[in-house]
């Protein structure tokens, strides 16, 4: 298998120093009390990250003023905060006009959000960084790195920031259809972007989209907590509730290599079910999948690789919410996990595991891991699938992160409203039934 070349821009070592400031304004206030934050954007280039990113910026004190700022959040010999990391595509690397690129950081006091349509934050100033992308995909490199004065004179304010760039090699794969339609999945060589123009699609795996109606009966009650623990393909069923609501429960998606041995497996073990009073799948009683690896060439040894729960957010924002581990040798209630986010049910989003994003995860320490489209509702899924190289031995891990991509995008249609009806493709009553 060939990798497409991507490559990982960070910024980090964030660190803002303010200009001393002789008359506080008022007993107990201080203009370096104010919380900073600045936004980091690449300007036309392709992505897989979001176009702006937000990061807080902790105030730095200056030794060689007398004024007490603030208690530091960092120093000019210690400096440290969130590293923000862009995912340049390979289309971004192709620059025709082979000008680079331009990196601003543009740093703000008050608080992140807007009010009335307006930023909330005042601009203190921008930074302007020149990226050469042309052999950022063969070699690491450090752009800038120390302080950077936003104006001139004593009065300026001064960021501190490194700018690195570092080659990041993925396999990239897509689904031929969506997962429920039992489609190939295809390696895609070459440009390797959202648009795979000019790419090479090769069929590397095959899938099968099922739903087991052997267990469908009813009951008078809900199930309760204690018959919803971790087990697999035994406890693929479920009842409905006392008001016959439906049950999104059964589904399975078996991946095969392309001599049609299954390799990976992702399997409904907890039904999705409406909590009492609700139309919804909540958070405290989530659905969940079971990821896992086919042990020798039959579909009857299966182990446990990872395990995901998904939920539909409750607030202003209608989310679909997640959390995934990773199972071990010590039980299935002793996973690890990896990581716990949300994305847009009506926009969706990227399901990303990155340990260089959101801290180090164990197991998957090392940069990026994985990362699946998620369409939102209402729209044609097609998933495409990123898998980092070093996480990558043979085709049998690609398939566990194939497994669990259609498990993520399949949550989207079992965390649906129950008011709402699904597809003919995921309902039991359209399944053909297999003894």
């Amino acid at each position: 298998m060939d990798p497409c070349p991507f490559v990982r821009l960070i910024v980090e070592s964030l660190a803002l120093k303010l200009p001393p400031v002789a008359k506080p304004a008022g007993p107990g206030v201080h203009p370096s009390a104010t919380p900073c934050f600045c936004t980091v954007q690449l300007q036309d280039c392709p992505s897989t990250s979001s176009s702006t990113q937000i990061a807080p910026l902790p105030l730095a004190v200056d030794p060689t003023s007398t004024t007490n700022l603030i208690e530091p959040a960092a120093s000019t010999s210690a400096v440290a905060s969130s590293a923000v990391v862009i995912s340049l595509e390979p289309a971004a690397l192709q620059r025709p006009s082979g000008r680079p690129a331009s990196l601003t950081v543009a740093v703000y006091a008050g608080r992140t959000g807007s009010t009335c349509g307006f930023s909330s934050g005042r601009l203190l100033g921008r930074v302007r960084v020149a990226v050469d992308l042309e052999s950022a995909a063969t070699r690491a490199a450090v752009i800038q790195s120390g302080w950077v004065s936003m104006g001139s004179g004593r009065s300026a304010a001064r960021l501190h920031l490194v700018v690195r760039t570092e080659p990041d090699p993925r396999f990239v794969f897509q689904f031929g259809s969506e997962p429920e339609c039992s489609p190939v999945v295809y390696q895609i060589q070459g440009g390797g972007g959202t648009g795979h123009g000019g790419c090479v699609r090769q069929p590397v795996f095959s899938c099968r989209f099922s739903v087991d109606r052997r267990r469908t009966t009813r009951t008078t009650s809900p199930p309760t907590k204690n018959n919803r623990r971790r087990c697999w393909f035994g406890s693929l069923g479920g009842e409905r509730d006392h008001e016959s609501r439906e049950q999104r429960k059964g589904w399975t998606v078996t991946i095969h290599d392309l001599s049609g041995s299954p390799v990976a497996a992702a399997s409904i073990v907890t039904p999705f079910v409406a909590s009492p009073g609700l139309d919804r799948v909540s958070r405290s009683n989530p659905g969940a999948w079971l990821i896992l690896r086919a042990v020798g060439s039959s579909a009857t040894n299966w182990k446990p690789w990872g395990r995901l729960e998904a939920w539909r957010e409750k607030g202003p924002v209608d989310a679909l919410g997640y959390r995934f581990e990773l199972m071990t040798d010590a039980g299935p209630n002793r996973g690890v996990p990896i990581v716990e986010s949300s994305l847009s049910m009506r926009k969706g989003g990227h399901f990303c595991i990155d340990p260089g994003v959101v801290g180090k995860s164990g197991p998957f320490a090392g940069g990026f891991v994985m990362a699946a489209t998620v369409e939102g509702q209402g729209k044609v899924s097609k998933p495409t699938v990123q898998v980092g190289v070093q996480h990558v031995s043979c085709m049998a891990d690609v398939a566990l992160f194939i497994a669990l991509s259609a498990a993520i995008d399949l949550s989207g249609d079992a965390c649906q409203l129950f008011s709402h009806k699904l597809r003919k493709e995921l309902s039991q009553d359209q399944q053909e039934y297999i003894p």
